[in-house]
């Protein structure tokens, strides 16, 4: 399974055939004395080079209750009603764990997945594209040509260089009057 630099936009959806007393065990990664990755069987079960845990998920779909896992994946994930349909029957049926890995997971890295078992492809998906709408706006001062005449304010004259002699001849002497009112009041 290629994964380009530029991809972008894509949901990769798995399997993920365990039990679920087993799943915190495949989720989790083990860091040695080094602070190095030791061991992380979701590396071991994917086959990444780079991976954003930010980017994915793994969820019992049971946990989707009414949604089901074809209503995530429309209304949680974006993807087409259309290509949603095409495999409707296949997702309603699974059971069980779901490992989702957006494109973004990747991090721009180009790699190839080398996915095993406990992990089963199941399909990729494209996020759909927010149509977008062009509705008329409500109030009647919003219709029409924008008006053209009227001034522009002039840019600012003022010299950012003498500002800036002036801050730094005017320190001494605000140093000087907060000395003045300290010395004052001990």
């Amino acid at each position: 399974m290629k994964v380009s630099s530029s991809e972008r936009g894509l949901v990769r959806l798995f399997a993920v055939d365990l039990p679920g007393e087993e799943i915190e065990t495949f989720r989790s990664a083990k860091i040695n004395s080094d602070g190095e990755l030791a061991e992380w069987p979701l590396d071991d079960a994917l086959g990444f080079s780079f991976l954003d845990e930010d980017f994915i998920e793994l969820f019992d779909v049971s946990d989707l209750e009414d949604l089901g896992l074809t209503g995530y994946m429309v209304e949680g994930l974006g993807i087409a009603q259309k290509d949603v349909n095409e495999d409707a029957a296949r997702l309603a049926a699974q059971k069980g764990w779901v490992l989702i890995v957006l494109s973004a997971a990747f991090g721009g890295v180009a790699q190839t997945l080398t996915p095993k078992s406990p992990l089963r492809w199941i399909g990729t998906y494209a996020v759909d594209g927010a149509p977008i709408h062009f509705e008329q706006l409500p109030d009647a001062s919003a219709k029409g040509p924008a008006p053209t005449h009227g001034t522009v304010p002039p840019a600012s004259s003022s010299n950012p260089h003498l500002t800036l002699l002036l801050a730094i001849l005017a320190l001494p002497l605000v140093a000087l009057v907060l000395g003045g009112f300290l010395f004052w009041i001990l």
